[in-house]
């Protein structure tokens, strides 16, 4: 039976729940084109069965904030999702500021083996380094899904290194996320 994956590219391509700004990148517009990277990879392994919450770049889901988030949540839910992903770009006030990080709901949650084999798959395919897996219930996705759950933070879109590598390669960092998960599974 194939493992069910929902990955979740956050944030619209406008507002409500547009996403981070840097070096002339769009938070929202890396995270899609890495979802449906990582989802035709996933697909084509033929172990995997995925979801994606936008399913084109101009998609917006919801009326406000919390709408959208809670029609990620629901349609997740709603799929059976085994496991869900969420994609997303760091963004910081220091240009510095470098690599891949990891959210789950608890330090008890079964989302962290996998968080931390993704990590290691981002550093692997990028050469940027894992800033760790941390805990944060007050992430609506993290606290409603009905399944391990793990919000990813890919690197940061306000580093001039990464950005660059975000926009002329995002299929790596695809890769990385892919890598990471087959690890995780042995497969």
């Amino acid at each position: 039976m194939a493992i069910r994956i929902f990955i979740d590219q956050g944030h619209n391509p406008q507002n409500p729940n547009a996403g981070a700004e840097g070096n002339g990148l769009r938070e929202q517009d890396v995270t899609y084109a890495v979802g449906v990277e990582l989802a035709r990879l996933l697909n084509e392994n033929g172990n995997y069965e995925t979801e994606l919450s936008r399913n084109s770049p101009s998609e917006i889901l919801g009326t406000s904030n919390a709408d959208s988030l809670a029609r990620r949540v629901r349609a997740a839910n709603a799929f059976g999702a085994d496991y869900f992903i969420s994609i997303h770009t760091n963004a910081s006030e220091f240009p510095s500021a470098m690599g891949s990080e990891a959210f789950v709901y608890n330090s008890n949650s079964p989302a962290i083996p996998l968080a931390e084999s993704i990590l290691d798959g981002l550093e692997y395919a990028t050469g940027f380094p894992p800033r760790g897996v941390y805990s944060r219930p007050t992430l609506y996705v993290l606290r409603r899904t009905q399944m391990p759950a793990l919000l990813l933070e890919i690197g940061f879109i306000t580093n001039p290194a990464e950005a660059y590598l975000m926009e002329t390669d995002p299929g790596l960092f695809a890769a990385g996320i892919y890598n990471g998960i087959l690890n995780y599974f042995g497969n």
